[in-house]
């Protein structure tokens, strides 16, 4: 394959030019030249408010989609869970890379453990889908927003403003900062957002001589997981505004997901959904996705109707 010389997108905060420079590494190594381009997203910019309230996770991605448009980028690398379900026109998801640990830390200086938490001890979180599943298991705790890139959380608990926060393991492991992870939720305690450890790669359409290049970077277990945790939250209309968790895994050709629905109002109870099937492309992968969403849907139907 001929080099080429690629322009990569990325944000500024400390762990989106780790992701990017992994990406450049990685080309670099098939004796492309790369070189980054580093912007400041309105995702970055808007601080005191939470995603859901100011136009959820396409926040992050909407000036390096600018970038790409313009020529002045060939593709930009986004943490997957970031990614809004539905592109934009004219733009496709051409890659995704292998899974780092996709489940959620948690973090603090005090308490080895959730359940170490006295009694309406503050935990810091803007993810609606976290808020959920740590309400469910604690009750009885005070939950905070949290908002700001990886240093900023960090240091917002280090000055004694939360009593715990909870992120997600991936971030840390990549910035080398797994030593503050006290513990690591499982899935069947707290299940990953879609995409949840993944990175994904961006382009303009029509970029066949990069998806070319990308091939060797894509990895086909995390590309048929992700597409099908991505379906869950598409029908569901998945975004900010809503708490919702899907995490497929796959066994040989047999993809497995299980998809949590919680209430935005935090009255109803956690709904749950899954099913395995045997998936050997995207397509299947979607399907299997689509068909746990609609299942998550009769559920929240009936639990409304009963009125839980």
């Amino acid at each position: 394959m001929a080099a080429h010389n690629l322009t990569i997108a990325t944000r500024e905060s400390r762990l989106a030019l780790w992701q990017a420079g992994h990406v450049k590494a990685l080309l670099e190594q098939q004796g492309h030249q790369v070189t980054l381009l580093g912007m400041t997203t309105k995702g970055d910019q808007i601080l005191d408010r939470s995603l859901s309230k100011v136009g959820g996770k396409g926040l992050f991605v909407k000036e390096l989609e600018v970038a790409l448009e313009a020529g002045q980028a060939d593709l930009a690398v986004h943490s997957l869970k970031d990614v809004p379900m539905e592109l934009p026109e004219g733009f496709s998801l051409a890659c995704v890379m292998e899974r780092e640990d996709p489940r959620d830390a948690w973090v603090s200086s005090r308490y080895a453990s959730l359940a170490d938490l006295p009694q309406g001890a503050v935990v810091g979180t803007s993810s609606l889908r976290r808020m959920a599943l740590v309400r469910a298991l604690r009750p009885d705790l005070k939950i905070e927003g949290l908002r700001g890139n990886l240093d900023t959380r960090l240091k917002k608990l280090d000055d004694g403003l939360y009593d715990g926060i909870v992120l997600a393991a991936a971030g840390l492991k990549r910035l080398g900062l797994e030593s503050r992870i006290r513990a690591t939720f499982s899935p069947e305690e707290m299940l990953p957002a879609a995409g949840q450890g993944a990175l994904g790669i961006e382009l303009r359409a029509g970029r066949a001589d990069v998806v070319q290049v990308l091939q060797p970077l894509l990895h086909t277990p995390t590309w048929l997981a992700v597409s099908a945790e991505r379906a869950v939250s598409r029908v569901m209309g998945g975004s900010c505004s809503m708490p919702l968790a899907a995490y497929a895994t796959l066994q040989g050709d047999v993809l497995s997901i299980r998809a949590v629905w919680g209430d935005p109002d935090g009255v109803l109870p956690l709904v749950h959904a899954q099913a395995q099937g045997a998936v050997t492309d995207a397509p299947a992968a979607t399907a299997l996705g689509e068909a746990v969403a609609r299942q998550l849907q009769a559920k929240v139907r009936q639990q409304s109707e009963q009125g839980v």
